[in-house]
């Protein structure tokens, strides 16, 4: 059996990391970043990018050396991806955050509103209701972290629980604000309006933890598999065959009842916000499905269906 030498250049300077020898003809780029470790320990696997062209798409770690477009001597090119950190760790940091935070503001707690209304109580059901909302969807996203999501990648740079913590947890603090202030207005039409905002949010919220485990049935624990994902017998999962990604469809529609129940400008923007980014998302998602997939359902598109 004939084995490989592989060569591992800087992809910006050019300049020779490393160079293995003997190395099994079914290496995967996994087994090969563990050895290219063992000589340069600062990087370890998940920071360090593998690729046959200097600028082009990294290497998957499941790919086998004998299967890339390369000769016995293969040579790679290698990009720092920098320090890294699990996304598990990230998601719990960024919705512990807001929890954590909006109870701040709906306690009352010292040097927010000022000294008479420390620990005071809103005289107004919605805020309290507001508050049960929140805290559920919050509480929902970290169990779901925990027992439910199945990550294809097990870490991201470090950089990005600062920019994300900035975003979750600054929105958070500022509807907290506005919602449980001391002069805030109830809602326009009422009770009416708050019911049917209270209706939009729960129904969104049991689809979106509907898909979400759909999604999770469809990647065995511990597997990268990828397939494509068809309504159950879940009335919630039927959504699969409008959009690709209703999880971000019912996330949106949660939002926006949120924002009508409490008629909150800070809400309202959160949603358009991550409307805009769900919606990147749910592009990139689609895309990669219609590559992937020649028999993928025409019918879908990847957020709203018929339009978006």
């Amino acid at each position: 059996m004939k084995h490989y030498e592989v060569e591992i250049l800087d992809a910006k300077t050019r300049e020779k990391l490393c160079f293995l020898d003997k190395v099994e003809p079914h290496a995967t780029i996994a087994e090969i970043k563990n050895l290219f470790t063992k000589t340069h320990p600062q990087w370890y696997p998940a920071r360090q990018s593998l690729r046959l062209d200097p600028k082009g798409k990294s290497l998957k770690d499941e790919d086998v050396l004998q299967k890339l477009p390369v000769g016995t001597t293969a040579t790679l090119y290698f990009r720092d991806l920098g320090a890294q950190i699990s996304w598990v760790t990230v998601f719990l940091t960024e919705y512990a955050g807001p929890l954590f935070i909006y109870l701040l503001f709906y306690f009352r707690v010292p040097f927010i509103y000022g000294r008479k209304y420390d620990f005071t109580s809103s005289r107004h059901t919605v805020v309290h209701l507001a508050c049960i909302c929140h805290s559920f969807h919050y509480i929902k996203r970290l169990l779901e972290t925990l027992f439910v999501h199945r990550f294809s990648h097990g870490t991201m740079p470090l950089r990005n629980i600062f920019k994300n913590c900035t975003y979750y947890w600054g929105f958070a603090a500022w509807m907290a604000y506005y919602i449980n202030h001391p002069l805030y207005t109830p809602p326009t039409y009422g009770a009416q309006q708050v019911k049917l905002a209270l209706a939009i949010f729960v129904i969104c919220q049991l689809g979106n933890f509907s898909i979400h485990m759909a999604l999770r049935d469809l990647r065995p624990a511990g597997s990268k598999t990828r397939k494509i994902p068809y309504p159950t017998k879940n009335p919630f999962t039927w959504l699969f065959l409008l959009v690709s990604c209703p999880n971000y469809t019912y996330e949106v529609g949660s939002w926006i009842g949120f924002a009508i129940m409490t008629q909150c400008l800070p809400v309202a923007l959160f949603s358009l916000v991550g409307f805009t980014q769900m919606t990147i998302w749910a592009k990139g998602k689609h895309r990669s499905y219609l590559k992937e997939f020649r028999d993928y359902p025409p019918l879908r598109m990847p957020i709203i269906p018929f339009l978006l």
